[in-house]
């Protein structure tokens, strides 16, 4: 997310590494040893500290990664928002469009080219229906985790706008992702 952040507003931020893994993190965030702390949304809202954070209003949500705003904090704008403020030029709003992907997409399920269009059709409605399941629900909702889902044909789309960007923005996920 600085990445993005600081390709496509600007933005300089000053990495603190070397803390083993997301506890320590969350430690040294209430210890104010770092100022900021990225988090998913799914993340933020079903567990601890997170949970305690926001009843409490311990953390500030600055900024949301998503293409629209999640409901849950309505006065963090969305990345897309601030370039669009900002006026970001074309490449690096198509960078971050492409770096900020896993986002929206989650953990898609994939299938081998050339399926044929059937069996595509029936992976992509059973996949859809088995997120409507009580059982999954249940499940989900005992774990304070949010369902969200998007169609197949969503997905395609999503993903081939992002493998069919210009030389330039590729080069550039590449060296940013270095």
């Amino acid at each position: 997310m600085t990445t993005v952040l600081g390709e496509a507003l600007g933005l300089k931020f000053k990495i603190v590494s070397g803390y083993q893994g997301g506890n320590a993190i969350d430690l040294a965030f209430q210890r104010g040893e770092v100022n900021c702390r990225a988090t998913g949304f799914t993340t933020h809202f079903s567990r601890e500290p997170f949970l305690t954070w926001h009843k409490e209003g311990f953390d500030r949500h600055l900024v949301q990664s998503g293409n629209k705003r999640d409901a849950r904090v309505p006065d963090a704008p969305t990345v897309q928002e601030l370039m669009e403020k900002k006026k970001t030029p074309e490449i690096s709003r198509r960078v971050a469009r492409v770096m900020l992907l896993s986002g929206p997409l989650g953990r898609p399920m994939l299938a081998p080219p050339n399926l044929p269009a059937d069996r595509t059709q029936i992976l992509r409605e059973a996949y859809l229906k088995a997120f409507g399941e009580p059982d999954v629900v249940a499940e989900a909702k005992s774990s304070r985790l949010e369902i969200q889902t998007l169609n197949g044909e969503e997905v395609e789309i999503q993903m081939r706008e992002a493998v069919n960007q210009p030389r330039e923005v590729v080069e550039r996920v590449k060296k940013l992702s270095e």
